[in-house]
């Protein structure tokens, strides 16, 4: 073939049977992804405090080879065609072989590989999928000799789009986005067959950038910010067999800027704080250095310069024992006594040493060494009892007896106390570094309500009032020491009435709520979210946004700041406003929920839909909801676009009574909507869909995940009843609601703008009409002091003028003004 003819044919956009488009073999070689063949750096710098533990030796490992490349089309002979034509062009099913030994078997039309069909390359590579106009398009597989595949989509014979690559040599696999023929968006890379080692997140052009989850073979896994392949930026770092782990800056796979390093130790038996060793503050190459708080598992404390790793320059030591060294540090020990040693085991003599002196309230000692009531507390610094507010109630004199006896009755159950507090504070956690919880206010409502407190005339919120004065938000934590204080002013509050005016108040109101309500009920978790580990990890999950709402509607139900609170009455309000209410969720079904571990709310005697409910009873009576809601009943979000509800047309009388209008009451009647139909997997529920999740939501382990697979069928009907309902029911009616809120806001902004508008243009007309009246006002009173200086010319000027200088009215009546003649002149003509 001449040179001319070939070129022309390269140009040319459809082939004839004698030149077809087909490949040429290129050597598989390396991409840009070969730089992955660098030390990916996987254990932290030399970090560790030399007291506490020892530095973890570097853990490099080598990335996979490169994946290999797709062949590139090129324009050779046909030497053999059998199959199907049309006219002179193949059409239809056939079977060609080229100059070089390729080969392709599939679909033609009008002269063109186009359809489904299987290219083979001289040198074994292969090629199966779609083709369109002689170029492999859309979705197609590629086998490499070695055993090394592609499936997914193709764009002119390169990946491009979604599809997978398996390494037959490392055993590698990518499943995600490519373009042009690179990694390149989100995507997952298992780097050996056991998937122990893999990579989760974004790509750019083969390399590692953006944000993403690395795993490690050893177990440990890396969180966060990557570029060029390495960690930098903001990420989490944890090394699972050295139990280390640090959060903050990266740059270049080295710690470096502001940052937090955490050695977890082994928890005491009993004990309630985490014990552990932290260091937050500047790194520079993964050193510590620069300004920085090192805080050890003893309670000891450092805070001020570091360099290299060392204590070096101005800084404060706070002893384990409370006292306080500030001044200068030289090589990690103090310059004013070098021979001194800080250890964290041991507490050094202090004596002749320039401390502060603590003042007399004991501000500067940490707070588990504070004082209480002015004398040392029995109990320990640990759970020294803050009940100052109580003590108060007494004589001065009765005061430290109270207190004494009362730290005695706490010595005697303080193993129980104890054990209820672990358990209780690791309600809707699976695992822990340290197994160590603090016991948030949610947790310690459920106490309250396991051991029966609401039953005795006061509410959770009324005994919130009476512990902390204002109410705190429940995912806030407290101490044991905190905990126990709370418990023996619940007592008071509870049976003080009982007690009369003993000389133990306090002992006797505190032994009698243990003996009737802690140790009979304590350990017995109720209600249905933590009364099953895995309800409590699912419910956690919705537990932010309902907070969120929960504080929306006692705003909006309470005009003042310091009653932020909301009532039973409040609760079926929402679920009205909401359209939630129907055939299968009714108002009495709402009470019998609300009622189930308070009577005091609803019983068939009487009912107080005053009572006012934490936001665990709020959130335990939507998990009741949820229950109630059959999957089969459940209507879909449409229903909630079938009628307006509008919180303005809801009126409240002053007696604080509510009548709704005609239309509220027609949105709270059931609607007719379309049934949906739900996957029967654990999946569907979020369970464990991988990156879903935020910042907030609680990690499942895998031991729980594994759990999780064997769910007896009524546990997995509850994980989806619960899913659907606040997924698809609660928080798509309450963005309904909110939208609707901003459409009426809106609305009513127009009709004001609109009013507003309205007013102004009639203020300007009538200014118009003032101004218009003015001028003709002025106009006319010109005209009259014109017409009067006129008036005023002598009379015989006046007829002797013209007709032309008079004025209209002058003019009109001359006739009038001429003389009449003489009475007798008359007469005479006559």
């Amino acid at each position: 073939m001449a040179k001319g003819d070939k070129n022309k044919k390269e140009k040319s956009d459809r082939a004839t049977p004698d030149a077809l488009l087909t490949t040429s073999t290129e050597n598989c070689s390396t991409s840009s992804a070969a730089s992955e063949a660098n030390d990916d750096r996987e254990a932290p710098l030399e970090v560790s405090e030399p007291v506490c533990v020892s530095a973890p030796s570097l853990d490099r490992e080598k990335l996979p080879e490169s994946e290999l490349k797709e062949p590139v089309l090129a324009n050779i002979i046909v030497q053999r065609y059998e199959g199907e034509r049309c006219g002179e062009l193949f059409h239809g099913e056939g079977a060609v072989v080229f100059q070089g030994g390729h080969e392709y078997k599939g679909s033609f039309a009008e002269g063109l590989m186009h359809g489904h069909g299987e290219y083979i390359w001289a040198d074994g590579i292969k090629y199966e999928g779609d083709f369109v106009s002689n170029a492999p398009m859309g979705h197609g597989t590629y086998t490499w000799p070695d055993g090394s595949t592609y499936e997914g989509e193709v764009c002119y014979g390169i990946r491009h789009g979604i599809g997978t690559y398996k390494c037959a040599k490392t055993f590698s696999v990518y499943k995600g986005q490519w373009h042009q023929g690179k990694r390149h968006g989100k995507g997952t890379i298992y780097y050996n067959q056991g998937v122990t080692s893999w990579y989760e997140g974004d790509w750019e052009n083969n390399r590692r950038e953006g944000w993403g989850t690395r795993c490690y073979p050893s177990g440990n896994i890396y969180q966060g910010q990557w570029k060029n392949n390495v960690q930098h930026g903001e990420g989490t770092m944890r090394w699972i067999q050295l139990g280390q782990q640090y959060s903050g800056q990266w740059v270049n796979s080295v710690q470096h800027g502001q940052g937090t390093h955490t050695w977890f130790l082994r928890r005491v038996p009993g004990s309630q704080y985490p014990l552990r060793n932290e260091y937050k503050g500047e790194f520079v190459q993964g050193l510590r250095h620069g300004q920085g708080t090192f805080s050890y598992a003893s309670g000891a404390a450092y805070s001020g310069e570091w360099k290299h790793n060392k204590k070096h320059g101005q800084g404060t030591f706070i002893f384990k024992n409370g006292r306080i060294f500030e001044g200068e540090f030289i090589n990690d020990r103090m310059a004013e006594f070098p021979a001194f040693s800080i250890d964290g085991a041991k507490t050094p003599d202090l004596s002749g040493i320039r401390t502060h002196s603590p003042p007399p309230d004991g501000s500067d000692l940490p707070r588990r060494a504070k004082k209480s009531g002015g004398t040392a507390s029995l109990l320990g610094p640990d759970i020294a009892l803050n009940i100052e507010t109580l003590l108060n109630r007494f004589p001065e004199l009765q005061r430290d007896q109270e207190l004494r006896q009362v730290q005695f009755a706490i010595m005697r159950h303080i193993t129980l106390l104890r054990t209820i507090y672990s358990l209780y504070s690791s309600l809707g956690h699976d695992h822990s570094p340290d197994n160590t919880f603090l016991l948030t206010r949610l947790q310690f409502w459920r106490f309250l309500k396991d051991c029966g407190v609401h039953l005795h005339g006061i509410t959770l919120v009324q005994m919130d009032h009476l512990i902390n004065e204002k109410l705190h938000s429940p995912f806030s934590t407290m101490l044991l020491r905190q905990c126990l204080s709370y418990i023996v002013i619940a007592a008071y509050h509870i049976y003080h009435k009982d007690i009369g005016t003993s000389k133990n108040v306090l002992v006797e109101c505190f032994s009698k709520l243990m003996k009737q309500n802690i140790i009979p009920n304590a350990k017995n978790v109720k209600g249905p979210l933590f009364c099953h580990a895995l309800h409590a990890v699912i419910g956690l999950t919705y537990i932010d946004r309902c907070w969120e709402i929960y504080q929306v509607f006692c705003k909006a139900n309470n005009t003042a700041l310091s009653n932020q609170t909301m009532t039973a009455r409040h609760f079926i309000w929402m679920l009205k406003d909401l359209g939630l209410l129907d055939s299968e969720l009714t108002t009495a079904r709402v009470l019998e929920i609300l009622s189930l571990e308070n009577p005091a709310i609803y019983n068939s005697a009487h009912s107080n839909l005053d009572l006012e409910i934490t936001f665990l009873e709020f959130f335990e009576a939507l998990l009741g909801c949820a229950e109630v809601k059959t999957i089969d009943g459940i209507k879909t979000s449409e229903h909630f676009q079938s009628g307006l509800v509008c919180q303005d047309e809801t009126v409240r009388t002053s007696g604080g009574e509510r009548r709704d209008s005609p239309l509220l009451s027609q949105q709270a009647s059931p609607h007719t909507g379309v049934d949906v139909e739900y996957e029967s997997t654990i999946e569907s529920s979020n369970l464990i869909s991988p990156g879903a999740g935020s910042a907030k939501s609680p990690e499942i382990s895998p031991v729980l995940l594994e759990a999780a697979e064997e769910l007896r069928p009524e546990e997995e009907n509850w994980i989806k009843k619960t899913n659907h309902f606040f997924t698809q029911i609660f928080f798509p009616a309450y963005e309904h609601n909110l939208l609707l809120k901003e459409e009426v806001q809106e609305e009513r902004l127009r009709q004001i703008t609109k009013k507003r508008t309205a007013l102004e243009k009639a203020k300007e007309n009538a200014r118009l009409r003032e101004q218009c009246e003015a001028e003709q006002e002025e106009r006319r009173r010109a005209k009259e002091k014109e017409d009067e200086e006129k008036g005023s010319v002598p009379e015989d000027d006046l007829n002797h003028s013209t007709p032309a200088l008079m004025t209209p009215m002058a003019f009109s009546n001359s006739e009038s003004l001429k003389p009449s003649p003489p009475s007798g002149s008359k007469k005479k003509k006559k």
